[in-house]
């Protein structure tokens, strides 16, 4: 019994070509008590094999965080498939803005200690404690009042392409460095305040919401869905989107379109751009924003020194690859030095 992805991503691509479907890319979360989390793993991989489901999924004793892609006509079955299991029954599933049937090439689906990285202790504080949930409408009209604070609970890169208008957005890595450089920087407005947040597809702020309630803030909301939803709430009810520019999205697209705004630059030469991409040495990785001019001068590289790697051959390559793990690099998120342009 197959328990496990065996086929490149480069295999899965054509055949996902050859089929000529159309597909459908979503996510969803669910805080839940899973009690044998590699068990549910592995069922879940099976059925979801069976219906061509492709992406990355976390599951852990406390839920499941997934992203996922799958074809149109296998929506039905999915969901049906999804809700069966009682604690998931009815959850929300974020259909994405924009839709590409490349989005996942592979089905992941891992065992975690957390299906969010918080680094928080959960056993000190009540996690089910949230904040109130607020719908699009709701939250525009909240961002209005002038004794309203909004959080954007993402990380630099993504709040880098697009946020809320008036947004504080931290200057972060991940998600656990957020949380005690935002109690911190807004410790005197615990009970004057209201702590309004939102995140990609709201995960992130049900716990951030619980850990800000219990370090002693008053007023504590969050954007119901995230931004997936609070767009699909936008063009569905006529509204005006107080979010501008592209989401940052975990897949192979790395964004989609929200407004025409384009707020943020090319990291190499400071041109107005918004497109993320990973630098093409497989022994680099980064992840950078770089427009189409410095992507063809640059060979779709980060620095000079990562363009004349991949001209070498394959094999070449891969010498100069082993042994070097370069998980700091990927997660430094366009902040290596090599990068000329990062004054942004």
């Amino acid at each position: 019994m197959q328990l496990y992805n065996t086929m490149s991503a480069d295999e899965r691509a054509k055949l996902i070509e050859e089929a000529g479907l159309r597909r459908l890319t979503l996510s969803f979360y669910a805080y839940a008590h899973i009690s044998d989390p590699q068990q549910f793993r592995d069922e879940l991989f099976i059925r979801w094999s069976e219906l061509d489901v492709l992406g990355r999924i976390y599951v852990a004793n406390e839920g499941i965080n997934a992203q996922l892609s799958l074809p149109a006509s296998n929506f039905d079955i999915f969901k049906e498939h999804l809700y069966s299991y009682p604690s998931l029954n009815g959850i929300r599933l974020n259909i994405a803005v924009e839709h590409d049937n490349m989005s996942f090439l592979k089905l992941k689906i891992k065992v975690r200690d957390k299906i969010v990285a918080d680094g928080l202790n959960d056993d000190t504080f009540d996690v089910t404690d949230i904040g109130i949930h607020l719908k699009a409408r709701d939250f525009n009209r909240m961002m209005e009042d002038p004794d309203t604070i909004v959080i954007d609970m993402r990380n630099h890169y993504e709040s880098e392409i697009g946020h809320f208008e008036g947004a504080i957005t931290p200057d972060v890595d991940t998600f656990r460095q957020s949380l005690p450089i935002i109690n911190e920087q807004l410790k005197n407005y615990k009970e004057t305040k209201k702590l309004l947040m939102y995140c990609t597809g709201g995960i992130r702020c049900e716990k951030a919401s619980a850990y800000f309630k219990h370090q002693g803030f008053q007023n504590v909301y969050q954007l119901e869905g995230g931004i997936i939803e609070y767009t699909r709430q936008v063009k569905d009810e006529g509204l005006q989107s107080k979010f501008v520019g592209k989401n940052f999205v975990f897949d192979n697209r790395l964004g989609e379109r929200i407004t025409d705004d384009i707020i943020s630059h090319c990291h190499q030469c400071g041109k107005s751009c918004d497109t993320h991409v990973n630098c093409k040495n497989d022994g680099c990785h980064l992840l950078f924003i770089q427009c189409d001019e410095c992507a063809a001068k640059m060979n779709s590289c980060c620095s000079d020194h990562c363009k004349e790697i991949v001209s070498l051959s394959p094999e070449q390559q891969e010498v100069l690859r082993k042994g070097i793990k370069n998980d700091a690099m990927i997660f430094r998120k366009g902040r290596s030095e090599s990068l000329l342009y990062r004054d942004i």
